[in-house]
């Protein structure tokens, strides 16, 4: 039965989310928003909603004496893994990802930046609520910068604004609603999974919940390649990373002080950092990510999981 749960729940994460996007994207698009921006403000932080929601659900668990926090910075690591590595991997081989040099180094070094700012928030072992204050903070600063360097507002087109209105707000409302039932069921599936199976939580929420709160940017990336949309597929990507690395840990650790599992300080971010590294260096010296480089992320990402797994 926790199985069926689990699933269920990952899949009303997936349409919850979906839904959740549309009415984001509704709004962004009647407004004039640039490309880019609505990849890695809208889109992004539309399609983290599950790892937000798991994250504040796993915090009220310990306030309630349970443990979940290596469900929460399992699945906010998880669903980072999975999106530079998989979701990348797997589009850059379907497609071809470009952008401006400028938009790799500034977001790029920033993606990196708040990588290093969680490992050394987590270095003790522990993400209080003064910290986890920290990580949301630099997260509103990154995003103000954001949309005060690049929304643009001479496309924006008022026409028929009352119905759109109503109708995106219904769509986030919504989705927004089963996003957060959905993320109380994985939650609680997910740390019955793995004590049925004597397994860590970091793995099933690492290898499952991240991976399978991905699916959303996987959609959304593919989709926005395929209409050749390459920097909406790649500004989700980047986005979504800098939210999953400082918010969903942010606002739990606020909720309730979180336990930093050594080995998610030792193996699974500094993984994260070399391969989104990777990533950023195959962006900058190029055009764009070739396929043969899709190819090795992607390689990069299966090796990291199957050894993952072989020693949990």
């Amino acid at each position: 039965m926790n199985y069926l749960l689990l699933l269920a729940g990952l899949i009303g994460l997936w349409f919850g989310t979906n839904l959740t996007i549309r009415g984001a994207i509704s709004i962004a698009n009647k407004f004039g928003m640039s490309e880019f921006v609505v990849g890695v403000a809208i889109l992004s932080v539309g399609s983290d909603l599950p790892e937000l929601t798991i994250a504040i659900n796993g915090a009220l668990i310990n306030l309630d004496a349970g443990q979940a926090s290596d469900v929460v910075i399992g699945s906010a690591l998880g669903s980072a893994l999975g999106q530079i590595g998989f979701v990348l991997g797997l589009v850059g081989l379907l497609g071809y990802l470009a952008l401006p040099k400028q938009l790799v180094y500034r977001h790029g070094s920033i993606m990196m930046g708040s990588l290093v700012v969680l490992a050394l928030v987590g270095f003790d072992g522990t993400v209080s609520r003064t910290e986890g204050a920290l990580l949301i903070t630099i997260y509103i600063i990154y995003f103000i910068f954001l949309l005060t360097e690049t929304t643009s507002s001479k496309n924006t087109d008022n026409s028929g604004l009352p119905l759109l209105a109503y109708r995106s707000w219904f769509y986030l409302a919504v989705g927004l609603g089963l996003v957060i039932g959905s993320a109380e069921i994985t939650v609680r599936a997910a740390t019955h999974v793995a004590d049925a199976l004597n397994i860590e939580q970091s793995i099933i929420a690492i290898m499952v919940i991240g991976l399978g709160t991905s699916l959303p940017e996987l959609s959304i990336s593919l989709g926005a390649v395929l209409k050749k949309r390459s920097g909406m597929s790649v500004g989700n990507l980047i986005g979504s990373n800098i939210f999953d690395t400082l918010v969903p840990i942010g606002v739990a650790g606020v909720i309730s002080e979180l336990h930093f599992d050594a080995k998610m300080l030792r193996v699974d971010l500094p993984f994260l950092f070399v391969l989104s590294g990777v990533v950023i260096i195959f962006f900058a010296t190029k055009r764009g990510l070739q396929k043969h480089e899709a190819a090795i992320v992607l390689a990069l990402y299966c090796g990291y999981a199957v050894l993952r797994i072989s020693n949990a």
